[in-house]
């Protein structure tokens, strides 16, 4: 198997393991479809805050749970719940700097029946000190509104803010991507985000006049001058955000130049030469050239040039039809079934070619006191040694014939440079698909869906481009287009029973040429049974090559070959995260996460 339908098969199957790892789910399920969430900033730096979340459950729930990120200096009080669509039962935790709140949900007012399909709506009260920043010349607020420890995402945010005074209250959002719409009303901000995907982070920075905060024994206080340096970074972060929207903007664009490159390269190297012929079909062998040759031209599609498994057995076919094999079956006993058998014409060996000569030796290996039994070779092959010498001997005798068909090898037929080309396009792309759609996973944003789509579309273009056969992208010369188009015709001559019947061979050597061919060409069964139906007494022949086609042979060596090729082969690893934005004083609040169970 060639190296191009390898990788195509090896990158199918990450893709399968990939598709069906994400189908793979629990019984149960859940989703956050909405969130409210209303802040009231407290002239004394206080931060009250009421969050609302809506579930959706599919299956059988305890409840849920939210973590509330505590930082040093930072308290939470009066924490309440509320649920509409269940009854619910609050347990607190203190764990490793985070609030860990346990809302179990009940059906029933009792509290002995847990949720199951259903829809709920919790709501969070508390109040939050230590989260509100006091600079000397501007307050904060640094608030995520989704964090990225959240075990899911939502659908959007509905965000109202509260400002401590009417004016000159200045709002940032990071990513802004991610936010529909915001309006601010004097001390009223509002804002309403897309969906957000799980493990993405949202949130604002807000800054507020200085002066309208009074006895703030709630804030967090730094004797310095911030909001310079907030507004710097901020700029900054969204400056970063453009380009990276940028950026992710023309990774989705890419996959259409892939296809674009496909054609170029088709224009330029793929087109083929115009020669003189028009033949419809060809009822004679068109050259004198072994079998083994035909079908490194013709028969291999996808490695033009170089000999598969069938040509290994038109050769074996034709050492037969020249007596330099024989091939007799004997009724093997145990099995009550025939077994096929080769000798060896040791005489003859000097006339055979290179290639030829590779084929005599490897058979001859595994012979026995000159005789080889066929049915058994399998059986031999399973030895990892006998195997990888095997494959060696196969890739030997595939070498030999791409330079006996030519001085100049298949140059001489075929330019592969399109083909070559594409191949490089190919890799390239399977890689930089893989790229943009991780980059899309990581980063993407409000692009994520877009990116990872265009990452996924040009990883299976690529891969598709791993499976089109040689020919469509690289160029015949015209000595190897006329001799294509001839064995092409020829081909199609002896998969027509109804040509041969209208011209039937005029004697058992010309049919016998016909299957040796025939087998090259991988149409060795339709050549036999236009045999059976133009000599009904074909069973009379005590002929090898018959022989071989009656009782198996090229399922022997078919597997045989299979065999050897592989197991030869076989043979042969104390920060917060506020999205876009730095870290400011040291308060704030990064989202936290939360879950069901």
């Amino acid at each position: 198997m060639n190296n191009r339908r390898v990788l195509g098969i090896i990158f199918l199957f990450l893709i399968l393991i990939s598709a069906i790892s994400l189908v793979s789910a629990e019984d149960r399920s859940y989703s956050i479809e909405h969130s409210w969430i209303d802040l009231t900033v407290g002239s004394n730096g206080l931060l009250h805050v009421n969050e609302t979340f809506q579930y959706s459950f599919d299956g059988e729930f305890s409840g849920v749970y939210r973590d509330i990120t505590i930082r040093d200096g930072q308290n939470i009080s009066n924490i309440k719940v509320t649920a509409d669509g269940a009854y619910p039962v609050l347990k607190q935790e203190d764990q490793d700097g985070k609030k860990h709140l346990v809302i179990n949900l009940y059906s029933d007012a009792a509290h002995t029946k847990k949720i199951k399909d259903c829809e709920v709506k919790v709501t969070l009260n508390y109040d939050f000190s230590g989260v509100v920043t006091l600079y000397n010349d501007t307050g904060l607020l640094q608030y995520n509104m989704w964090g990225k420890n959240w075990d899911t995402g939502v659908g959007g945010i509905d965000l109202k803010i509260h400002a401590p005074g009417n004016k000159n209250n200045e709002i940032y959002f990071t990513p802004s991507d991610l936010i529909k719409s915001n309006n601010t009303d004097g001390n009223l901000i509002t804002a309403t985000t897309n969906s957000i995907p799980d493990d993405k982070v949202c949130g604002f920075v807000l800054l507020m006049p200085v002066d309208d905060f009074n006895n703030a024994s709630y804030a967090r206080h730094l004797n310095e001058n911030g909001k310079e340096q907030v507004l710097k970074s901020i700029n900054d972060s969204l400056n970063g955000e453009r380009f990276w929207n940028s950026i992710l903007s023309f990774l989705t664009f890419i996959p259409f130049l892939s296809p674009i490159g496909a054609i170029i390269i088709y224009l330029r190297h793929g087109r083929e030469p115009k020669v003189d012929y028009d033949g419809i079909y060809e009822r004679e062998l068109p050259t004198d050239d072994s079998p083994a040759v035909v079908n490194a031209l013709v028969d291999n599609k996808s490695d033009i040039g170089n000999p598969n498994m069938k040509g290994f057995e038109a050769t074996i076919l034709s050492l037969i039809d020249r007596k330099v094999l024989d091939l007799y079956s004997k009724e093997n006993s145990e099995t009550e079934t025939h077994d096929l058998f080769l000798t060896f014409n040791y005489d003859s060996k000097n006339e055979l070619s290179d290639s030829e000569t590779i084929v005599f030796d490897t058979l001859e290996n595994f012979a026995d006191d000159g005789t080889l039994n066929l049915s058994t070779l399998n059986d031999t092959l399973q030895n990892s040694f006998n195997a990888g010498w095997f494959a060696d001997q196969i890739k030997n005798w595939q070498s030999h014939v791409i330079f006996e068909l030519d001085d100049n090898g298949v140059e001489s037929y075929f330019n592969d440079t399109g083909s070559s080309q594409m191949f490089g396009l190919a890799i390239f792309g399977i890689v930089l698909g893989i790229a943009i759609a991780a980059i899309g996973f990581f980063f993407g944003g409000t692009h994520t869906l877009t990116t990872i789509v265009a990452g996924i579309a040009l990883l299976v273009f690529s891969i598709i481009l791993l499976f089109i056969p040689e020919s469509v992208f690289g160029q015949w010369t015209e000595k190897g287009r006329l001799f294509y188009l001839k064995w092409s015709n020829f081909k199609k001559f002896l998969q027509d029973n109804s040509l041969i019947k209208e011209h039937p061979p005029e004697s058992i050597v010309i049919w016998k040429q016909y299957l040796i061919y025939g087998a090259a060409l991988g149409v060795a069964d339709k050549v036999y049974d236009a045999m059976k139906l133009q000599m009904p007494d074909i069973y009379d022949y005590n002929d090898g090559i018959f022989l071989y086609h009656n009782y198996g042979g090229y399922y022997m060596m078919h597997n045989a070959y299979y065999i050897g090729d592989h197991m030869g082969d076989s043979s042969s690893s104390d920060s917060f995260d506020f999205g876009g934005f730095d870290d400011f004083g040291g308060g704030g609040f990064d989202g936290g996460g939360g879950g069901a169970f």
